[in-house]
């Protein structure tokens, strides 16, 4: 099933949005790959990138655990992130890729530490992702008022 998905992300017949499960487990993806970016994916990573994805798709905790637990493997399989993203960027909406770099704030910022690897994959994303760093500054202000975390 993985394996499945990971071919219709990376060499689809003709590319095509992404929609529905595949795209929130690509997404989902990114996400995991932002948490392991400081070589500790902990708990409070794992739990705010389910609330996320119940968030983003009205899902239940149970789902979304499951839909984390997909996108684990998927981004254990992916491609450099560079290349991982353009896909999510070729077949995702403007206005979703935004969400998604406040997303990765989010997870960003979810053990309370302020991580340089963390901060600047998520800078490197959004750049691919198509998203100027002032929209991305703004995700991160909207990401840190949701969790209740003062700016640092």
């Amino acid at each position: 099933m993985f394996r499945n998905l990971l071919s219709r992300l990376l060499d689809p017949p003709t590319p095509a949005p992404l929609s529905g499960q595949d795209g929130e487990v690509a997404i989902a993806a990114l996400l995991v790959r932002l948490a392991r970016a400081d070589d500790h994916y902990g708990q409070a990573e794992k739990l705010r990138i389910d609330k996320v994805l119940a968030r983003r798709r009205g899902l239940d905790a149970a789902t979304a655990a499951e839909r984390r637990a997909a996108a684990e493997m998927i981004e254990a399989e992916a491609p450099d992130t560079v290349r991982f993203t353009r896909i999510i960027k070729d077949r995702v909406e403007l206005q979703d890729r935004h969400d998604v770099i406040a997303a990765l704030w989010e997870v960003a910022y979810a053990d309370g530490k302020r991580s340089a690897d963390e901060e600047a994959l998520v800078r490197l994303v959004a750049g691919l992702l198509g998203i100027n760093d002032r929209d991305s500054a703004l995700a991160r202000q909207r990401a840190l008022e949701t969790m209740g975390i003062p700016d640092p």
